[in-house]
């Protein structure tokens, strides 16, 4: 996205009317590279359920697909096109698949992550010899106290962590003008379908290493937008849990109201998979506590080809003004919903659809200062131990980490109080109101519905670093302020850049959402693979 949503709200009319177009299925499509420096790989586009049976029949180890994905990393993305997603490889990736793949022989699977390689976003603590730094040099060679939750629970369920991703700095609450995709340490990454354009942030890498098979899947993490909107751009799917399915212990913080870390893969089934593993009741983080009743070991179970058939949907339409071409693909999308069996309902609208923006500013802000604080002041080592020494550091090496644009949003925080203070609960009040009550909760309530359509965004816009930031908008900010989960799928492309649509649901709605994206991927298969193309040409 331009920056976090709150920074630019999308508050859209109607679409255009819907005429049939060379998007979307009928489109011609080649599983060909653009760029010369791109060779055909063997787990180009393979999911887990595919990569699972091949570990299961010995056509793959767990050491093989590690040496498979890490030249894969190698050839592309630090040469070729060197799309720049992948800050830092595992140096114990290969022990661990070693150790994975004698627990295979032995007998013992521990499930379907079993010897899977997995990227993670560098925003989330590893307690190994890999950095975790949200892409900033003040964090650049101290280490993490120790594993966050979320990767015990990777660990546990037999994934093999590949390394660690790039992303926005300081996942994109930094500057006002900033470019998604860069940061310090890891430099800019690219959209892997057309080099020029923009990966979206702050979960760019992780997006991009996955839309490019660096990895079977990745985990990204959003306050507000940041995993769907570089999920949109890049072509894959992306869900963004629940506030409360997914422990934050041992994630850099933005915001305790909004943060959460989410799956991100090329199928529905992916992200399913590795949602089962990812999620858990964590003492560390009283927001999981809630999910006690409500988490599922397997989210597979939910996924039904025929998961539209009867489910209510309703078409958030004041989200979806766009360019002609950009509508007809929505316009096509919405069609394939009706024709795979879904009542939709278009248009509905409720008063805290829009309005919340402002709020969710404040929040963002308040809680920003409090929870990097704490975080830092465990950072042993760091060159930063409060937010204030961290603006220091970049004034001092301005040279090196803002080069490009500024860190108004840094400064902004460090001005706001503690988290007593009346304007902030006043702000968070009017955010859960105005998303939840008067917002999602309202016009499902109304409508009976079982998930809201909204776009994801249209495609990616070309990467400036001097001016930041561009793009068409989207809808799916009000689940994020209001902590609800939302899903992104792929809905089609115009001129090889992809282009999604997102379903946002209640809180702990995630069986429905999966079932409802599911269905809509099988019925429609939209993804392609990205060819690396240079710039975007007619043809």
């Amino acid at each position: 996205m331009r920056r976090r949503a709150f920074l630019r709200r999308s508050t859209l009319g109607a679409a255009a009317v819907f005429t049939p177009t060379l998007l979307g299925r009928s489109a011609k499509h080649s599983r060909e590279a653009a760029h010369p420096g791109v060779k055909p790989f063997e787990l180009d586009e393979t999911d887990i359920p595919e990569l699972q049976a091949g570990l299961n029949s010995g056509k793959f180890t767990a050491v093989g697909l590690v040496k498979k994905y890490t030249s894969r990393i190698e050839r592309i993305d630090r040469q070729g096109p060197a799309i720049r997603s992948v800050i830092e490889l595992n140096p114990d990736a290969r022990e661990i698949a070693t150790r994975l793949d004698e627990e295979r022989r032995a007998g013992t699977v521990r499930g379907p992550l079993h010897g899977i390689p997995v990227l993670i976003k560098d925003n989330i603590d590893t307690g190994d010899r890999m950095n975790t730094t949200a892409g900033s040099l003040a964090l650049e060679g101290s280490p993490a106290p120790g594993d966050a939750f979320v990767v015990e629970r990777l660990r546990r369920a037999g994934a093999v962590l590949l390394g660690k991703t790039n992303l926005s700095e300081w996942a994109n609450f930094r500057g006002s003008r900033s470019t998604s995709g860069w940061s310090a340490r890891g430099g800019q990454t690219l959209n892997p379908y057309v080099l020029d354009r923009n990966p979206s942030g702050s979960s760019s890498g992780s997006a991009a290493a996955v839309a490019a098979s660096l990895c079977a899947v990745a985990v990204g993490t959003e306050t507000d937008g940041s995993i769907l909107s570089p999920a949109s751009y890049n072509g894959i799917v992306g869900l963004k849990p629940t506030v409360g399915l997914v422990s934050r212990s041992g994630i850099i913080p933005i915001s305790r109201s909004q943060d959460t870390a989410g799956p991100m893969g090329r199928t529905v089934t992916d992200v399913a998979i590795l949602l089962g593993a990812m999620t858990g009741v964590d003492s560390g983080d009283a927001a999981t506590e809630e999910s006690r009743e409500k988490v599922r070991r397997d989210y597979t179970s939910f996924l039904q080809v025929d998961g539209l058939r009867g489910a209510r949907i309703g078409v958030a339409r004041q989200y979806f003004r766009f360019p002609e071409r950009v509508a007809s693909i929505f316009s096509e999308a919405i069609a394939a919903l009706k024709s795979a069996g879904a009542e939709l309902v278009d248009p509905v609208q409720a008063p805290g659809f829009s309005g919340f923006s402002s709020h969710e500013s404040l929040v963002l802000q308040y809680e920003f200062k409090t929870g990097l604080n704490k975080y830092l002041a465990a950072r042993k080592g760091a060159r930063a131990r409060t937010l204030k020494e961290l603006i220091d550091f970049n004034e001092r090496f301005r040279a090196q980490e803002m080069p490009w644009f500024g860190q108004e949003h840094l400064v902004q925080s460090e001005g706001r109080g503690p988290l007593t203070d009346q304007v902030y609960l006043d702000a968070l009040e009017a955010t859960r109101r105005l998303t939840r009550k008067e917002g999602i909760d309202a016009a499902m309530d109304e409508h009976r519905l079982d998930a809201i359509l909204v776009p994801s965004g249209g495609p990616a816009h070309v990467t400036d670093l001097l001016l930041g930031d561009s793009g068409m908008g989207s809808g799916y900010s009000v689940a994020a302020a209001a902590g609800y989960p939302s899903i992104t799928v792929p809905a089609g492309n115009l001129h090889g850049l992809p282009v999604g649509i997102a379903f946002l649901g209640r809180a702990w709605s995630e069986p429905a959402l999966l079932r409802i994206a599911y269905a809509f991927e099988q019925a429609t298969r939209f993804r392609r693979p990205p060819r690396f193309r240079a710039t975007i040409t007619a043809t």
